[in-house]
């Protein structure tokens, strides 16, 4: 049964071409709103908090600061409405998963950029 779900996700789900990424990175993901009849595209520009699944069920969890608020999103990597994702820095963290960014305020929430 597995193997038929796996051959119908792979032949049938459209993958984006997206950049390389890992949670540390600073992100902008541009994505379409639809409002009725009209489209426009919209950006979400924040810090990789963590990557999860694989295959077609692949999810990002971005996080940003609105103004002294902190608001994260949730994408799935091939969702259809994604236009493009721009990878701004490469952040240096030890963890997949940087939960304890949540907690972080200040000077500490800053992330080292990765030397090239």
């Amino acid at each position: 049964m597995e193997s038929l779900v796996k051959f119908v996700q792979d032949e049938f789900v459209t993958r984006n071409e997206n950049p390389e990424f890992s949670a540390g990175d600073t992100i902008t993901v541009f994505y379409e709103i639809r409002e009725g009849e009209k489209v426009r595209t919209q950006f979400f520009k924040g810090v990789v908090i963590q990557k999860r699944g694989t295959g077609s069920s692949e999810t990002f969890t971005i996080r940003k600061m609105s103004g002294t608020v902190g608001v994260e999103r949730i994408f799935p990597t091939n969702l259809p409405s994604i236009q493009k994702i721009e990878v701004n820095k490469r952040g240096k963290v030890r963890r997949a998963r940087i939960y304890y960014f949540r907690n972080l305020t200040g000077k500490r929430a800053r992330i080292q950029e990765k030397r090239r």
